[in-house]
């Protein structure tokens, strides 16, 4: 178990304007130690993933505005249970024990802050989901 742990940790990127401080909530704390270094770990993953979601819904994604767009990535994170319990797992796997049981503990208050810095990250990587090229070859 130690060596999965000390892998897990050492693959996270560090995130320098993500503080934790004692003055902090310790949900704040875990998630500035925890849950953002995972969600940019796993950013190209999610982007991939949120790009199969389109394709699932016949990929009328792509013929929205710009604001609707924004609004179909917050409805897709917040609203659709099975997608978000994905991307749930996704990040949850990457926890170590010890942060799991921390986890655990608020994991209602966790998961909202998780699924709200996903939806932002969805957001503002926007321009990467625009619609593939039909190349050929």
């Amino acid at each position: 178990m130690e060596n999965r742990e000390s892998n897990l940790l050492a693959i996270r990127p560090q995130i320098l304007n993500a503080r934790v401080s004692e003055n902090m909530s310790n949900d704040e704390q875990f998630q500035n130690k925890t849950i953002r270094p995972i969600i940019k770990l796993q950013n190209g993953l999610l982007v991939e993933v949120f790009r199969n979601y389109i394709k699932k819904r016949k990929n009328t994604f792509y013929e929205l505005s710009v604001e609707k767009r924004l609004l179909f990535i917050e409805n897709a994170v917040q609203k659709d249970m099975k997608f978000r319990n994905s991307l749930k797992g996704m990040i949850i796997g990457q926890f170590t024990v010890d942060e799991y049981l921390i986890y655990i503990e608020n994991s209602s208050a966790l998961n909202k802050r998780m699924m709200n810095i996903v939806r932002e990250r969805l957001q503002s990587n926007i321009q990467l989901l625009e619609k593939p090229s039909m190349t050929t070859y």
